[in-house]
């Protein structure tokens, strides 16, 4: 096992790191939904490489539910961030099925200066990739869609960049679902969830309660070619929430239930590289891990420590939030 330590002990106004990008000039990039808290506002915030935190931006509040609660976030070419607010995560009646995709237009010193509505009135959007001119979003809940066995079933939408205003209608029928997914696990009901693209421009997508990689190809026109899966060992990674790809094509996931990292190596071959008990994150353990990114020649993780439950190590929502970092597996 890698050993993990401490990158950055996060300000007071950070209750619940999320998701990550990289901007033009190499500052990390975090989006922090901030669940823990009802009174913080959903925020973007940056790290330099000693991590130090500079808030960028709050999101902008949802007209109706009055905040933001952003997870997944992506740049396109021109720097625009789109985001993932995923309202309905809460579960909170006044906040189902308000969930939406928006894309913000920030300056350096964090002035918004647009905010468009991609798509909106989803249930639970999560994760956001970019590919050419269309956005790859997953929705981790389709529980409109009621099965005979009672499993869950899951999507990947695919919204062009421009678009604005799309009605998702998280139903099957909706022309916008590139590809869907149904959970296995009795356990944890959850699905699509981590997303990113490998150098090919495969689609890899987590299954989040069967721990599964799934590889989505396409045909030359863009269409579905073929979604399987593509890793799957839960002894090793038993939850598939962010992830990323280094240099060498391996393959890091965030095993949230189990306070691990995960790594699919580019034959499908699942290890689990670090893994922590219950704890604060500030010791430098893994706190339930969102999403990890590798930046500045290390893999970085964000500590979500928010849910518990049954198949979940950890036990508590704690403060302060934390990211925590370890070396990668080729550099030991």
């Amino acid at each position: 096992m890698i050993e993990t330590k401490l990158f950055s002990v996060l300000p007071d106004y950070i209750a619940t790191p999320d998701g990550f990008e990289v901007d033009k000039y190499g500052n990390l990039v975090l989006s922090c939904p901030n669940y823990g808290d009802d009174n913080l506002p959903g925020c973007v915030v940056k790290l330099d490489k000693e991590g130090n935190v500079t808030k960028w931006f709050d999101v902008p509040d949802h007209p109706e539910c009055g905040y933001a609660r952003n997870m997944g976030i992506a740049f396109d070419k021109e720097w625009n961030l789109y985001i993932c607010d995923n309202q309905g995560w809460d579960e909170k009646p006044e906040h189902l099925y308000k969930g939406r995709v928006i894309k913000v237009t920030v300056d350096d010193d964090g002035n918004i200066l647009k905010c468009v509505t991609v798509a909106k009135n989803m249930e639970h959007p999560n994760g956001i990739r970019i590919k050419g001119n269309y956005m790859y979003v997953t929705q981790s809940y389709l529980h409109p869609v009621v099965r005979e066995d009672g499993k869950l079933t899951s999507c990947v939408y695919r919204f062009a960049l421009d678009d604005e205003d799309i009605e998702v209608t998280n139903t099957l029928a909706d022309p916008n679902i590139l590809t869907t997914f149904v959970t296995q696990n009795p356990v944890c009901q959850y699905g699509a969830d981590g997303i990113v693209f490998d150098k090919e421009g495969n689609l890899y997508v987590g299954n989040f309660g069967d721990g599964a990689v799934h590889r989505i190809t396409f045909n030359e026109d863009e269409s579905l070619k073929e979604n399987v899966i593509f890793a799957q060992d839960q002894s090793q990674l038993y939850t598939t929430d962010g992830m990323f790809f280094d240099e060498k094509g391996n393959l890091y996931v965030a095993d949230f239930s189990a306070n691990a990292i995960g790594m699919v190596s580019p034959d499908g071959k699942v290890t689990r590289i670090a893994q922590s008990p219950d704890c604060t994150g500030v010791d430098g353990g893994l706190d339930q891990p969102g999403e990890p990114i590798v930046w500045d020649g290390r893999i970085i993780a964000s500590c979500f420590d928010m849910v518990t439950g049954p198949d979940k190590v950890n036990l508590k929502h704690e403060m302060p939030a934390t990211l925590v970092e370890l070396t990668l597996p080729w550099k030991i």
